[in-house]
């Protein structure tokens, strides 16, 4: 099915959609008047949405194999096993926290392994790499099922880490790919909810599974998990890069060689126009100190991830012992409230953020600034910190669960809220470098994660719950001041910092 699009012609070539320095776009062609008071017809040929006003950025082309003409077509794997720490702890003669360290590497390794697929992403195209991302993890995910000790063990979750972060960093770019720029936000949303689901959708089927088999057993289902979403790659998925500028650079082919070739790589190897290895190594480094990404990534959601990642692998160390005495299946089931918190941060995304940027442009002469997203950001810090006193005071005061829950809730839902906006914003700055900004994005959140396993269970023992939760949502409101500077200077970065020159 082909997207509905609406052609008018105006007198200026479409350029002007698009200021190259400041970022600024051009969204409603009723709306638009430009710097001097010229009117819409100032725009140039350009197609439009099928409201009639609605500027298509980017510009589609004729090709029907151009993915902007068709219609639409995990990261749960590496906190599978949470819940059965216990059972290893016993196996393995080691402490709970020990054994819950065999995640921390995994968790890391999602950083640098998101910016090593980025990098084969620009050159090679979205596909192969997704392919090989989920074959790679399946394999590792046996490995683990089969490790003699602790050792091995944590050695397969942490290459099962290096590989399997792909889909995170791929999505911005199949989206930018594959969509128009009204489009985006929501597709973000969702794409973003998936991933971030998968945490606790992962340990809420492993609980229950690990009352009827042991923990080899219940990795070994995790394997065929990856096994599953590696055979569908094979059987519908599709490359979206698409070389508008200069269609002969694209590769197509039907039958059963082509799409072998496909899937392993072999055509984005032959494929002509696309950066260089070293071209995008070299852009990834220009991209790491733009203060537009660093400042609200590091400054900000790294901090969010942090405490989140943090709840997550050690509640279990919690809510087991008295006076909770929750069962392998009680802790399962108390996976649920963070889920719910992130299909409702979906919920609230898919209209919330598409408001934020229309109130702006039909305040704005039908124009757009990049940082107008980040006002999304404000009730996720707000909530957040909202959810982690909660959470703090019920360990604290051992209250009821369900203070748990919803305390937990409220927390993953601010880190959908705030990644999704933070997403759509970096993908606005950087459209032409989607995978790289995106893997910076998760190398920084990862980061946090990572390190938060090493000394949240000892911070909670040494101050009590109510302390150590109460100073994380201390340092989310006060890292709010980054966004704010993001906000205020975002525009000036832009223009002194530009972006490297576009890749795909």
């Amino acid at each position: 099915m082909e997207k509905e699009v609406v052609d008018k012609t105006y007198p200026v070539n479409e350029g002007t959609l698009r200021n190259a320095t400041t970022g600024t776009l051009i969204i409603n062609t009723e709306l638009y008047k430009g710097q001097d008071g010229e009117s819409q017809e100032s725009l140039g040929s350009a197609k439009l949405a099928k409201d009639g006003r609605t500027l298509l950025i980017p510009q589609p082309s004729d090709d029907p194999a151009d993915p902007l003409n068709c219609a639409l077509l995990a990261d749960w794997g590496m906190t599978w096993g949470t819940t059965m720490f216990e059972i290893q702890a016993a196996e393995w003669k080691m402490t709970v926290p020990d054994v819950s360290n065999s995640l921390s590497p995994g968790i890391f390794m999602q950083g640098p392994g998101g910016i090593f697929a980025a990098i084969l992403v620009q050159r090679f195209g979205r596909l192969p790499i997704l392919f090989w991302s989920q074959f790679l993890s399946c394999m590792m995910v046996i490995w683990a099922s089969q490790a003699s000790g602790y050792a091995s063990f944590t050695a397969a979750r942490t290459m099962q880490g290096l590989f399997n972060t792909a889909p995170q960093i791929i999505g911005l770019s199949i989206i930018h790919d594959m969509f128009f720029f009204h489009e985006r936000a929501r597709k973000i949303n969702l794409w973003a909810m998936t991933f971030l689901i998968g945490p606790y959708f992962g340990p809420f089927i492993s609980g229950f599974i690990i009352k009827a088999v042991d923990w080899r057993a219940d990795f070994g289902i995790l394997a065929a998990f990856y096994a599953a979403t590696t055979l569908l790659i094979i059987a519908i998925g599709d490359e979206t890069l698409f070389d508008r500028e200069t269609p002969q650079n694209n590769i197509l082919g039907s039958g059963l060689v082509y799409r072998a070739k496909l899937l392993i790589g072999l055509v984005g190897v032959q494929s002509t126009g696309r950066p260089t290895i070293p071209t995008v190594i070299k852009h990834t480094a220009e991209i790491v100190p733009k203060p537009y990404l660093f400042v609200p990534a590091v400054g900000f959601l790294s901090w969010v991830y942090m405490f989140a990642i943090g709840i997550t692998t050690s509640v279990t160390q919690f809510v087991k012992p008295p006076p909770y005495l929750f069962s392998n299946t009680a802790v399962a089931c108390l996976y649920l409230a963070p889920a719910i918190g992130i299909v409702l941060g979906e919920i609230w995304g898919h209209f919330i953020n598409d408001l934020i940027v229309k109130r702006y442009i039909s305040s704005h002469r039908g124009m757009f600034q990049p940082e107008t997203r980040l006002w999304g950001v404000l009730p996720a810090m707000l909530v957040g910190a909202a959810g982690l006193v909660l959470y703090g005071q019920t360990l604290q005061k051992s209250l009821s669960w369900i203070g748990l829950a919803f305390g937990w809730a409220m927390n993953s839902w601010s880190m959908l809220v705030a990644t999704t906006a933070l997403s759509a914003y970096i993908l606005d700055c950087f459209p032409h470098h989607a995978a790289l900004a995106s893997s910076l994005l998760n190398f920084w959140r990862n980061t946090g994660g990572f390190s938060v396993t090493y000394f949240e269970a000892k911070w909670v023992m040494r101050n009590g719950p109510a302390v150590t939760f109460g100073c994380q949502a201390a340092i989310i409101v006060g890292t709010f001041v980054t966004i704010i500077l993001t906000q205020v200077f975002g525009q000036k970065w832009r223009a002194r910092f530009p972006t490297p020159m576009p890749e795909n």
